[in-house]
């Protein structure tokens, strides 16, 4: 890796005089330019539904799809953007430089769980690159029929760019501090009959945010080849190398019992400052192999097989709470002192290994039993998960100040231990769309899932091993109220796996299985697509057992925690979303009005209160109109209502409104077509606290970034 990393501004130079040799070629023949049109259609389907090539107009569930065009567009360069387009997606812990987190319906969804790349299960704990995606899609709500074990919410699911006919494009863009990137984006096809493809993603970036000591790096390289080896017989392969290297950004917190004002602190404020502070650097490689063979008109097979390889390197000057070195009693404990000051930990874990593979055998076709059609899919999953760590430091080093002027000494003594987890798990599926009539249509699913999980510390200790089999069923009705319209109702399932902790205060229940955590799901609602407009509005209702530490819970006493069930979590809202194309612009929007909430718990304080860092309401509207010839004029407005910041909703953040505006021009010069792209993100500089997450324990605070402009010269033959 450290040759390709090293080779990479070379593979890109020689891409570029690959460009420049192709467009002599095109003039001298005379051709005439060729451009691929790209955007989301009404007959599209949804790939991680799991119900094929049904139009997402047609299918019973909420699901939205952007493309790589609007992704370029908004200037997204990683998963957390994804909260700017779609409002039933928020920030979940969003810190610069490190893992996206997201929220969908007001849940979090599990980074080593939610998250497929081409319908296959992958580990999310990194920095996912955006540059070979043709597309990502969030499916919304419980994800039994799609998923062995996830939390409820939805699923995101990164959809890999593919060989096509004959692209060569060329991308440098600018922005903020000095953030400069050049992408490749290369396709060929060859051999008789054009049955061979390859398609290459290539791109080397230089981090310099407004964000300041979070100057970093990040690198692409991935190939992609197709070959259709007869007229029934496709055989894909593709491999992804990424890297990125980048300082973290510390959240803010409360200042003893007062909210600061976000006016008043400079979000430019990176705490993560120390003289001694390293990248948090994430190493990833992906591989897939897919063939995919018809059997006859009705039916074809599929075997899947994805790999991946992910090292992290971990480390961060961690402000927690203000804790005293001597007796490391804190005062207070999950926020930092009213004074603005907090204790700094020096967090190193280096070396962490997550390995993920995953084979998935598939059958899909149609077939009919007396006035009934259906389309089947089934099959089976299998997966493997494993993650190998080393002894990490966490030290207390000293006290720090919100102005990021503090120095304190270094402590990388590796004085913690950390915790090595497996995972094997067998998946059978089936899933059934059945057209009853030329009006009705049903759904059914249902998903069985067998799972072996073992963890033991890196010395050894607390080791724990279990098992379960896990059932998660699936149903939906559609009635078509006209050719272009659809209301329908759906009930599912989701399901969530976990072990009491292996500690000596949780006495004989240390190291057991909790029963399966299931989460259950009720939606209804209209969907609409055609070639000017797909809309949709929905109702969902989403009910999840919270589980607790009841007693005393000390560590030196044997028996005096109990784990176990106490309520739930309650989610339940309206959200609408519509995507309008019209001659010359569009308007993507989408709304969610949510109202989460505890229930049922046994302490009557905590039944009615609302999750911390869930908003109750947010917009999104992104507007694309044509000015002049060639010129399209873009605004984006983003609106997410107050939030909790403490579990007892003591503290609240205010709601708040940001404006991003964008230029694109697009300029035909013989057989290249130019892209310009220019925009500015929080054009009026908003202060405001973006979100905020109560996380281990602790509530932090992050702003909204400045006012941030970008550029990008896209060039395609």
């Amino acid at each position: 890796m450290a040759r390709l990393h090293t080779a990479l501004p070379h593979v890109l130079a020689a891409a570029c005089a690959l460009a420049c040799a192709q467009a002599a070629i095109a003039q001298s023949s005379n051709s005439l330019p060729s451009v691929a049109v790209s955007g989301r259609s009404a007959d599209a389907p949804v790939n991680v539904g799991g119900f094929g090539d049904t139009p997402a107009a047609k299918l019973p569930f909420q699901a939205s799809v952007l493309n790589a065009d609007r992704l370029a567009d908004a200037g997204l360069s990683s998963l957390a953007g994804l909260v700017n387009l779609d409002a039933s997606v928020q920030d979940s812990y969003n810190s610069s430089g490190y893992v996206s987190y997201l929220k969908v319906r007001g849940f979090d969804l599990d980074n080593r769980f939610n998250y497929r790349r081409d319908g296959l299960p992958i580990n999310a704990e990194t920095a996912l690159a955006l540059g070979n995606k043709s597309s990502i899609e969030v499916f919304k709500g419980t994800s039994g029929i799609q998923a062995g074990t996830s939390s409820p919410g939805g699923l995101v699911n990164l959809v890999v760019k593919r060989p096509t006919t004959q692209l060569l494009s060329a991308t440098l863009s600018v922005s903020e501090r000095g953030t400069a990137e050049a992408a490749l984006d290369w396709s060929q096809r060859f051999g008789a009959g054009e049955a061979f493809g390859v398609r290459v993603n290539a791109a080397s970036a230089q981090l310099r945010p407004e964000l300041r000591d979070a100057d970093g790096s990040r690198h692409l390289l991935a190939v992609a080849a197709d070959a259709r080896l007869s007229r029934d017989t496709l055989l894909e392969a593709e491999l992804e190398w990424n890297r990125q290297s980048q300082r973290s950004q510390p959240g803010m917190s409360l200042l003893g019992d007062k909210l600061p004002s976000a006016r008043d602190f400079d979000p430019r404020t990176n705490l993560n400052n120390q003289d001694w502070s390293l990248p948090v650097v994430f190493d990833n490689r992906h591989a897939s192999l897919r063939l995919t063979q018809r059997l006859n008109a009705d039916w074809q097979a599929q075997a899947h097989l994805g790999l991946q390889r992910l090292k992290t390197d971990d480390r961060l000057a961690y402000a927690f709470g203000k804790f005293d070195p001597a007796t490391y009693d804190c005062n207070p404990c999950d926020r930092y002192a009213a004074d603005g000051s907090f204790s700094i930990w020096d967090f190193r874990s280096e070396n962490e290994r997550r390995n993920t593979d995953a084979l998935d055998l598939s059958l899909a076709g149609r077939l009919n039993t007396g006035a009934l059609q259906h389309r089947l899919n089934t099959g089976v999953l299998l997966s493997r998960f494993e993650s190998r760590f080393q002894q990490q430091a966490y030290n207390l080093v000293g006290v720090g100040t919100i102005d990021g002027k503090s120095r304190v000494p270094a402590d990388p003594s590796l004085t913690d231990e950390n915790t090595n987890r497996d995972e094997r798990s067998t998946e059978f599926y089936l899933r059934d769309a059945v057209q009853i009539d030329a009006q009705w249509q049903a759904f059914l699913g249902l998903r069985h899932t067998r799972v072996q999980r073992d963890s033991v510390r890196t010395n050894g200790s607390r080791a724990t091993s279990y098992s379960q089999n896990l059932n998660t069923p699936w149903i939906g009705l559609s009635y078509a109220l006209s050719p272009s319209l659809m209301a329908y109702g759906s009930w599912g399932q989701g399901m969530e796996s976990d072990v009491t902790p292996n500690r000596k205060r949780f006495g004989t229940q240390a190291g057991q299985a909790l029963p399966a955590i299931k989460s259950r799901q009720v939606e209804l609602g209209l969907k609409s697509g055609s070639s000017t407009v797909d809309w949709s509005i929905a109702w969902f209702d989403i009910q999840r057992p919270v589980w607790v530490d009841a007693g005393a819970c000390d560590d030196a006493t044997p028996g005096s925690c109990t784990r176990k069930e106490d309520g739930s979590a309650r989610h339940r809202g309206l959200e609408a979303q519509a995507d309008l194309k019209w001659s010359g612009g569009g308007l993507l929007a989408s709304w969610m009005e949510i109202k989460a909430r505890r229930e049922g718990s046994a302490d009557a304080a905590t039944n009615g209160l609302q999750p911390t860092n869930v908003p109750k309401r947010n917009i999104k509207l992104q507007l694309r109109q044509a000015v002049i010839a060639g010129v399209q004029g873009q605004i984006g407005l983003v609106y997410e209502g107050p939030r909790a910041v403490l579990p007892d909703n003591s503290v609240m953040i205010a709601g708040w409104t940001r404006l991003d505006a964008g230029l694109r021009y697009e300029q035909a010069m013989g057989t290249r077509l130019y892209t310009w792209r220019v925009g500015v993100d929080n054009l009026t500089d908003k202060r405001a606290w973006r979100e905020s997450p109560y996380q281990y324990g602790h509530a932090y605070l992050y702003p909204l970034a400045p006012r941030t402009w970008r550029a990008s010269l896209e060039v395609t033959l």
